[in-house]
C-alpha cells in the first residue's frame, strides 16, 4: 500500500509516570507512516485527493499535548486510534514515539515504542427470536454505527429460520454485517457481549431463545483459538442461516482454514451437513 511518512515530529508534552514529568514536561519525537492511496492524487495533482500531512501533524500535536498519559505505550495506542478515526483516507498506520529524556539514570541513546494499527474487516452474524426481532437486530447495527471504533460497511437482508436443538421456541430472524474495526478480536468480543447484555440477553439455556445473538464469523483472515473465542466461527460452514445472508454481502470471502469462498461453501454444503437452525453454537465459546 502507498504511504506518506512523517519523521521526527517534535512535540513538548507531559507524559510519564514520575511526578516531575507531569509538571515539567519534556520533548517527544514522533514518526508516523500513513498508509493511504496516493495514485489518485499522483495523477490529479490535487491536494483534495490525498491526506494533508500538515493537518495530520497538527492533529498529532494537538492530541499529544492535549492529553496526559503515564506510558508512552498509551500515547502511541490512543494517538494511532484517534488518527484512524479522524482521517477517512487513512487505512493503516505505523506509529513510533521517542522519549530521549526518559528518567533511566544510565547512559542511553533513546527510548521508543512502535506500533502498527489498521482498520480490520470483520463479519458478524446477528440473530433474534424473542419479542420484536427486527428491532433487536436493527439496534445492534445502530450500536455499531455509533461506536467510533467501528464502521458498518454493509448489512444483509434478514432471513427467518427455524430453531435448532431440543428447546421449543420461536423462529429466528438472522442476518450478517460487514464492519471495519479498530478493536482486537478480544476487544470486539467484549463489545458485542455488551450489546447483547444491553438487549437483555440471558445465557441460562443452551441453544435456548435469546433477544439478541452476535457472533464473530471472520476477522480478516486471522485464526483465533482461545477458550472463549474461536475465529473463524467453528460451525459457520454448516449453517444456512449464516451462509445465506453472508453470501449476499461477501460471497468471495475466503475461509482461512477451509480455503474456500463463502459461495463455494454454500454451494458444496450437503443436505445432511446443513444446520439451518438457531444461533445456538457460538463463535465464542460458552
Amino acid at each position: 500500500m502507498d504511504c506518506i511518512k512523517i519523521i521526527q515530529l517534535e512535540v513538548f508534552a507531559y507524559h510519564g509516570c514520575e511526578e516531575f514529568e507531569k509538571i515539567n514536561g519534556q520533548k517527544f519525537y514522533i514518526d508516523a507512516t500513513l498508509y493511504t492511496d496516493i495514485r489518485t492524487s499522483g495523477v490529479s495533482d490535487d491536494l483534495n485527493d490525498t491526506m494533508n500531512y500538515a493537518k495530520v501533524c497538527e492533529f498529532i500535536t494537538k492530541f499529544v499535548t492535549g492529553n496526559q498519559f503515564d506510558l508512552i505505550e498509551a500515547v502511541a495506542e490512543q494517538t494511532s486510534r484517534a488518527l484512524l478515526r479522524e482521517f477517512p483516507r487513512l487505512r493503516a498506520i505505523d506509529f513510533s514515539i521517542y522519549k530521549p529524556d526518559a528518567p533511566i539514570g544510565l547512559p542511553f541513546g533513546n527510548v521508543a515504542v512502535s506500533i502498527s494499527r489498521k482498520w480490520n474487516k470483520v463479519i458478524l452474524s446477528i440473530g433474534s427470536n424473542i419479542g420484536d426481532k427486527e428491532a433487536y437486530l436493527n439496534n445492534a447495527v445502530d450500536r455499531l454505527y455509533d461506536d467510533g471504533n467501528c464502521r458498518v460497511n454493509v448489512v444483509s437482508n434478514y432471513i427467518e429460520t427455524e430453531p435448532y436443538g431440543p428447546v421449543e421456541q420461536d423462529n429466528f430472524l438472522n442476518g450478517c454485517i460487514e464492519i471495519e474495526t479498530l478493536y482486537s478480536p478480544k476487544e470486539l468480543l467484549e463489545k458485542v457481549n455488551r450489546i447483547e447484555a444491553e438487549s437483555g440477553r440471558i445465557r441460562d439455556i443452551h441453544w435456548g431463545p435469546r433477544t439478541l445473538d452476535i457472533d464473530i464469523i471472520f476477522y480478516e483472515d486471522e485464526i483465533v483459538d482461545e477458550p472463549d473465542l474461536k475465529i473463524p466461527h467453528v460451525e459457520m460452514h454448516k449453517r444456512l442461516f449464516v451462509l445465506e445472508p453472508l453470501k449476499q454481502i461477501a460471497p468471495y470471502w475466503k475461509h482461512p482454514i477451509l480455503n474456500r469462498t463463502v459461495g463455494q461453501i454454500l454451494e458444496e454444503l450437503k443436505p445432511s451437513d446443513k444446520c439451518a437452525g438457531c444461533s445456538g453454537c457460538k463463535g465464542k465459546a460458552e
